[in-house]
């Protein structure tokens, strides 16, 4: 398990660098339209027929996301005033969301169901697996509660995935289709969005990783 532990780690942090990295640099990129995040978040809206959703500027980096709750783009204020090629990707991405939603994409209503449930056993789900391990000859049931408390995270993280990617995908053909974006910073848009699911990907199979690894204690198949 440390080994599993330590290799996700290091390919996380490598995916999560690179992201970064990507988000600095196309950050300093100018559209040539000079629209702000918010105003091609604003557009997208429009564009797609939907009235009823609020564009807010929010704190923090990297906190853009679309809440299906209350109808909002939270836009971090680097994208919602930026005016450059990461805040065109980012805004339009966050805009996907809300498309999905308005459409009733299948896979994002999911997604929504199960976070009340995914939000409670992430709280818990570390202390029961250990608890599971400490009483496995004794109490074997615990950790099978562990397994299935981690189930439905990986769960989660695995539906994230085609929620995350058609958002990118409905995000980038708006832009190329509106001409929001010219050739080469289509090019980089994409390129940032792909680094940014990359590390849902990562996520998701670190979650699999871990989960198949007390699976095998449970049935008392050890690597």
């Amino acid at each position: 398990m440390l080994f599993i532990g330590l290799f996700f780690l290091l390919i996380s942090l490598l995916v999560s660098w690179r992201f970064k990295s990507k988000v600095k640099e196309y950050s300093e990129v100018a559209l040539h339209n000079n629209l702000s995040g918010a105003e091609i978040a604003e557009k997208m809206l429009r564009d797609n027929g939907i009235y009823d959703v609020k564009v807010l500027s929010v704190d923090g980096q990297l906190t853009d996301h679309y809440n299906p709750q209350d109808k909002t783009v939270n836009l971090s204020r680097v994208v919602f005033h930026g005016r450059s090629v990461i805040a065109a990707a980012v805004a339009a991405h966050e805009c996907g969301h809300a498309v999905q939603h308005a459409n009733a994409y299948s896979w994002l209503g999911f997604r929504s169901a199960i976070v009340p449930v995914v939000s409670i056993t992430s709280r818990y789900v570390q202390w029961v697996l250990l608890g599971g391990i400490l009483l496995l000859n004794s109490f074997p049931q615990l950790l099978l509660i562990g397994i299935i408390m981690l189930a439905a995270i990986t769960l989660f993280s695995l539906v994230t995935l085609p929620v995350e990617f058609d958002a990118s995908n409905r995000a980038m053909a708006w832009l190329d289709t509106n001409r929001i974006v010219q050739q080469d910073e289509y090019g980089m848009a994409r390129n940032a969005l792909n680094w940014a699911a990359s590390t849902y990907v990562i996520a998701a199979l670190s979650s699999l990783a871990t989960l198949l690894y007390y699976v095998s204690i449970f049935t008392g198949r050890r690597d």
